[in-house]
């Protein structure tokens, strides 16, 4: 298996994607706000470009068996029923629900990579039910940050080499780029991911908005075997 690492949406190109098997980490909130979902028991998650989209889709869906969820500038839609705080996607809120989500970058980012042979969802809290899934479809894998409005963020990445670290857990003859070598270096030698991503832009958007409760609990590790699949415009929980 070759790991290789794109390091946002906005680098995303058809040929390096194509056929490979891709992860999209959007950790601080897209990603986490999924696999959280699927974790409490939604049905599935149908994630949209844009709002009007969303509404569209809620239409056809019926409002009694869907959520709308996601954010603008991290914060939540008008008329949307949820932000994109995975905390208030509570087994209470989601169970049994479709749950229609558009964000600023994580959204964008799973719609642009559809030429890859599968789409998974990663984030802190599979990384470990996610190695061992991609060790056993064992492809080249991509792994696919969405960063912040088209630039690099420090929170993708680490969560990046997070990932790496698991599948070289599992085994550790992968072949690693450069960009995905550094990116589990930075990650073993980090010892306080909370301190590390204090220096991120996005981060600190979060913290003025009162996101913190939100960042903790982005940054827990291994805490669910769900390992969220893209296929067809439809996000599924595998655990």
């Amino acid at each position: 298996m070759k790991i290789d690492v794109i390091i946002s949406a906005d680098y995303i190109r058809e040929d390096i994607i194509k056929d490979n098997i891709v992860v999209v980490i959007d950790m601080l909130r897209a990603t986490s706000v999924i696999t959280t979902a699927l974790m409490n028991g939604c049905k599935e998650v149908i994630p949209l470009l844009t709002v009007e989209e969303a509404f569209e889709m809620r239409k056809r869906l019926g409002k009694e068996n869907c959520i709308l969820g996601g954010e603008r500038r991290a914060v939540r839609i008008d008329g949307f029923d949820l932000s994109n705080s995975p905390l208030e996607y509570t087994k209470e809120q989601v169970f049994g629900k479709t749950i229609i989500i558009t964000t600023t970058n994580g959204t964008r980012t799973l719609t642009n990579c559809t030429a890859a042979d599968k789409i998974f969802v990663g984030c802190m809290l599979n990384a470990r039910a996610l190695a061992n899934r991609l060790m056993e479809v064992n492809k080249d894998l991509v792994i696919v940050n969405a960063g912040t409005n088209g630039q690099f963020s420090m929170d993708d990445y680490i969560c990046t080499g997070l990932i790496i670290n698991e599948i070289k857990k599992i085994n550790n003859n992968v072949e690693l780029t450069d960009i995905a070598f550094t990116a589990e270096k930075l990650y073993e030698e980090s010892t306080n991911v909370l301190e590390y991503i204090s220096n991120a832009r996005h981060y600190n958007v979060m913290i003025n908005l009162g996101l913190e409760k939100d960042i903790n609990y982005c940054v827990q590790k291994n805490i669910t075997n769900i390992v969220p699949e893209y296929s067809e415009g439809h996000i599924i929980g595998i655990s």
